[in-house]
């Protein structure tokens, strides 16, 4: 398909234009006018970038795109590099960030939700990121730790009594611990997200509200999937994701 109607089918399908990010989702570079096969992977790293020419890509998409808002903007050492090799190979870059995590179908809320069987109540926290919900049977805080290592591949550091019951439960992928004070309103008995502060773990431990950190990229591995697989069931793209392994 053409370069140009897959851009604008991802930005009115992720609805960029009702986000404030941090850096800006769509194309971030422009490559070959035809895409046939896409490479998604959760960051656009020099590896991921590497692996997805080998791969034959004509485009790759991403969750952690580049032009970040606080980051310096010279072209200069391992932004060079990267770029310079985006453009020798006449690659697409797409990053989408904040709409990829919101997103009720693809986002990375909803795919950690499916993945951890979790019912969506609602929405939270600025531009309603954040959601909440609920197991599909009542659990514990152990009991959900070990749910988690056992999906995602990852143990969670865990906050909070193991015995604790829990039946409301919010989650934000990535690095979502801000919004763990909203979540802590809400009445909830613990909070996922992928990293963690230190005043957290007090804030955890003086609500008795637990607070699973689960990884940053652990969390956000499935958005870019779902929404990798939904561009080759419509348009017929060849597509793989490629995972790029981080402890993170």
């Amino acid at each position: 398909m053409r370069r140009d109607e897959l851009t604008g089918y991802l930005d009115s399908f992720l609805e960029t234009a009702r986000f404030r990010d941090y850096c800006p989702n769509g194309l971030q570079v422009e490559g070959r006018g035809e895409v046939s096969r896409l490479v998604s992977g959760v960051t656009a790293s020099q590896m991921l970038l590497e692996r997805a020419a080998d791969a034959g890509a004509d485009a790759v998409l991403v969750h952690h795109g580049w032009f970040w808002r606080s980051e310096d903007p010279r072209v200069q050492g391992m932004k060079r590099r990267r770029l310079g090799f985006v453009m020798a190979q006449d690659l697409n870059l797409y990053a989408y960030h904040l709409p990829l995590d919101a997103h009720p179908e693809c986002g990375n809320n909803a795919q950690l939700a499916r993945r951890l069987g979790f019912i969506l109540d609602g929405r939270f926290g600025d531009q309603e990121i954040g959601v909440h919900g609920r197991p599909e049977s009542p659990t514990s805080v152990q009991a959900l730790g070990a749910l988690i290592e056992r999906e995602l591949g990852r143990r969670p550091l865990v906050v909070g009594e193991g015995e604790r019951p829990v039946r409301r439960v919010a989650w934000c992928t990535g690095a979502a611990q801000d919004y763990f004070s909203e979540a802590i309103g809400l009445g909830v008995d613990a909070f996922i997200s992928g990293e963690i502060s230190e005043q957290t773990v007090h804030a955890a431990r003086e609500s008795g509200v637990a607070y699973l950190a689960a990884g940053h990229h652990a969390t956000e591995r499935y958005g870019v999937q779902a929404l990798g697989e939904h561009l080759a069931a419509r348009f017929g793209l060849g597509h793989r994701f490629i995972e790029i392994d981080n402890p993170v």
